[in-house]
């Protein structure tokens, strides 16, 4: 055996060994609860109509998930969510740029923006449903309308953050208006409004779930409000269950993009704390 294959070996054993470690560590606590809501759920304190127990809700999921039900609602859930959050992602950082660079677009959005960002922006749904309906384009305008401001704030911030000594170097350099924003300002900003970005998936997903909640309709949303009516609690905890799951997939999917894309950058080279 060459040296180079000794080396392999006990790197690979000792890379596994660590990665089934670390897994373990970081879904103990989630084993630990759902354990002690089986045996909660089954202990006599609680109706099966008050907490069902997690098995009876994971048969409840996988028998959806057979017949088809869980895609079509998780499917329709997640594209009001995407399509909301990158309607948002995209206006965000287009109006934080604005903002950041020119001073007119500045005096007129911050205002609103100073305002609108610390609002529940839900109390706008009663006047979008009176002028878009119930339908997907309501949910999804709520959608943006509520993720659209972290980012925006984000890639204010960010490209003001942008130190002085590289704007003048690029200038020095010749660098125009557009060849400044694009090569030097937006890469510069990159890590703030990945942050603005990652505040804002999780608040497309939970509005997403809400209006289905509130308008009804198929999703998951609207199917936990359906069965919270015919008194179907394992529905319920079951909607529960698949929201946490998938807010918990697209966390770590977004996380894994910005790792990603900052290659370059120093938080990149830092110990990670996910």
């Amino acid at each position: 055996m060459s040296a180079a294959a000794e080396r392999t070996g006990p790197d690979l054993v000792t890379r596994l060994v660590w990665g089934t470690a670390s897994f373990v560590a970081h879904t103990a606590s989630i084993v630990a609860l759902l354990v002690a809501w089986e045996i909660f759920a089954r202990s006599g304190k609680v109706t099966m109509f008050m907490l069902p127990p997690f098995s009876a809700v994971a048969e409840r999921i996988w028998s959806d998930a057979v017949e088809g039900k869980l895609w079509t609602d998780l499917g329709l859930t997640l594209y009001r969510t995407f399509v909301g959050f990158f309607l948002a992602c995209i206006i965000g950082v287009g109006l934080g740029t604005a903002m950041a660079r020119t001073k007119i677009a500045r005096w007129f959005f911050d205002p609103i923006v100073s305002i609108g960002f610390p609002m529940p922006k839900v109390v706008f749904l009663p006047v979008v449903i009176l002028w878009l309906g119930v339908f997907d384009v309501s949910k999804i305008t709520m959608v943006t309308v509520e993720a659209v401001f972290p980012v925006i704030t984000a890639t204010v911030l960010g490209i003001q953050g942008v130190g002085h000594e590289l704007i003048w170097s690029a200038r020095n350099m010749g660098a125009k208006d557009r060849e400044l924003l694009w090569q030097v300002l937006l890469p510069a900003a990159l890590p703030q409004i990945m942050t603005g970005v990652q505040v804002a998936l999780p608040v497309a997903l939970i509005v997403a779930i809400f209006t289905e909640m509130a308008m009804g309709g198929f999703g998951i949303g609207g199917v936990m409000m359906q069965a919270s009516r015919f008194a179907d609690s394992r529905g319920v905890f079951a909607g529960i269950v698949e929201i946490a799951i998938v807010g918990y997939c697209l966390v770590q999917l977004l996380a894994m993009i910005r790792r990603r894309l900052l290659r370059w950058h120093q938080e990149a080279h830092a110990p990670s704390t996910i």
